[in-house]
Formats: C-alpha cells, sequence, structure tokens
C-alpha cells in the first residue's frame, strides 16, 4: 500500500470503471438519439409542407361528402361580395338540406344522360335564399365514379359541344317544403349552371328561381344572365348572379376539403 502523500508511481493510474464507460456510452447514444429524432422531426414536418399530389386531392375529393361536415360543404351563409349585378354585395342564407342519396330525378332526362358516363357514388344537395326572400337557388355536388381522364372528358365534351347552355339539359331544384322554396319546381328554373371539375371527381351545379312561384318560360344561362347590358329577367334579378355565385363557393368548399392547392379551369354555363 502506497505511503499516504506520496506520488504516484506513473504506472498506477487508475482506469475508468466498467460502470463509468457505460454511462459515458449512455450519453452519446441518448445525444445521437434526440439529434436524430430532432433530424427525423424536421424532415416530417418539410414532408407535410409539401402540397398534395394531385392524384391524392382526387381521391380525397371522392369522399369528402362523408368526411366534411355540411356546414362546411354547403355553409349557413355565403357571403358573396361585390357578386351581384353591378357589383352589388349578395347574401345567401341556407333554407333546406336534402338527404344525400343517388341522382336518381335530379336532372332533366337529356341532362342526366350526359352525366351518366361517369357514374354516380352520391348526391347532395342544399336550397338557399337570398337576402329579400324573393330568390331561391338550388345547389348540387355529384360525387361520380369517373377518374381523372374521364372527368377531362366530359369536361371537355361539355365545352366543345356547348352543353351546360342547352335548356333541355338543367337541373332540377330541391322544393324542400315548408321554406320559400316550397313552390320551386321545374316551370319555375330561371338560370343555371353546370360544372364538371377536373381536379376532384365532382360535378357542381346550381338552379335558381322567383320565390314567389312564378312561371319561367324563358330560362337563361348564368354565364349569359351576368354579362353587363344584358335585360332579360333572370339577368336583371340578378338570379344569374345567384346561380353563378353559390355555384363558384360551393366548388370552392369542394376543393378546399380534398386540400386542392389551386383552381381549374371546367365548362360552366
Amino acid at each position: 500500500m502506497p505511503t499516504p502523500g506520496a506520488p504516484r508511481r506513473p504506472g498506477s493510474v487508475r482506469r475508468p470503471g466498467p460502470r463509468l464507460l457505460g454511462a459515458a456510452a449512455c450519453l452519446v447514444l441518448g445525444i445521437g438519439l434526440i439529434g436524430g429524432a430532432a433530424a427525423g422531426s424536421w424532415l416530417t414536418d418539410e414532408a407535410d409542407a409539401a402540397p398534395p399530389t394531385a392524384e391524392a386531392v382526387f381521391a380525397k375529393g371522392r369522399d369528402v361528402w362523408h368526411n366534411t361536415p355540411v356546414d362546411r360543404l354547403f355553409p349557413r351563409t355565403v357571403n358573396g361580395l361585390g357578386v351581384g349585378p353591378g357589383g352589388a354585395d349578395r347574401t345567401w342564407t341556407r333554407i333546406a338540406v336534402a338527404p344525400d342519396g343517388g341522382c336518381g330525378h335530379a336532372y332533366d332526362p337529356k341532362l342526366a344522360a350526359a352525366l351518366a358516363r361517369t357514374g354516380c357514388t352520391r348526391l347532395l344537395r342544399a336550397t338557399y335564399a337570398d337576402a329579400t326572400r324573393s330568390s331561391v337557388i338550388t345547389v348540387g355536388a355529384q360525387i361520380t365514379k369517373a377518374d381523372q381522364p374521364g372527368m377531362m372528358a366530359l369536361n371537355t365534351r361539355f365545352s366543345t359541344r356547348s352543353l351546360g347552355t342547352r335548356t333541355d339539359l338543367l337541373p332540377l331544384p330541391y322544393a324542400a317544403k315548408g321554406t320559400p322554396a316550397e313552390g320551386f319546381g321545374p316551370a319555375q328554373r330561371a338560370s343555371w349552371t353546370v360544372r364538371i371539375l377536373t381536379d376532384i371527381p365532382v360535378v357542381v351545379y346550381a338552379v335558381s328561381g322567383f320565390a314567389d312561384g312564378r312561371t319561367v318560360t324563358d330560362p337563361q344561362p348564368a354565364e349569359a344572365a351576368v354579362r353587363p347590358g344584358v335585360t332579360t329577367a333572370p339577368a336583371e334579378s340578378g338570379l344569374g348572379h345567384d346561380a353563378k355565385g353559390l355555384a363558384d363557393r360551393i366548388g370552392t368548399d369542394f376543393r378546399k376539403a380534398a386540400g386542392s392547392p389551386t383552381q381549374t379551369t371546367e365548362a360552366s354555363s
């Protein structure tokens, strides 16, 4: 045993024991794990920030009808800033939501035939009234069974053959009982628009009419009725603006629910 206070010989320096070496190894390993986790988190954040692919958006669009609350797809109140005649603001209030179901009895026969090639998974509809309760508008969204090329082909067909402007290819209203739209039948349709979306498998349409139940003998496509200087009844009453404005908004809401980062161009009437 060395004398207390005496200097140690060079060969007598203690080496770290097994416990100390183990603790050091654990410390190094822990630091490595923390660094790896942080790097993984950064990579995950970057992946989450990347925009969804077109394929992912299209697939999600097929499921939004049962994955999204109805108030997000058909809001209770829709404010249309500057979308009325002469740039006036419009406000629409939802007065009825139809039970979701199939597409039977939702369209005039020729429009039903034109849309049949894409199939129908579900049809969602809601009816709105304007702020004065003088006009009523049904907005619908048909979830199709088509793939993206199928939707592109249908959009092209509607555009090149002007199917969205023909008065024998109109959507039907949802005339909910006990509402201002109760008398909104086929003879009351004044203006309409049909949109074939191509980034999601959805057909959006809107059809408008007078809330007092008056018959309209010459309905006019919304895109024609909103042009400056047009003096038809659908144009001067704002019914073309109602149909176009609500179709624009509902189409945007369905796209947002599917995560679509952009708005594509589709045929409209």
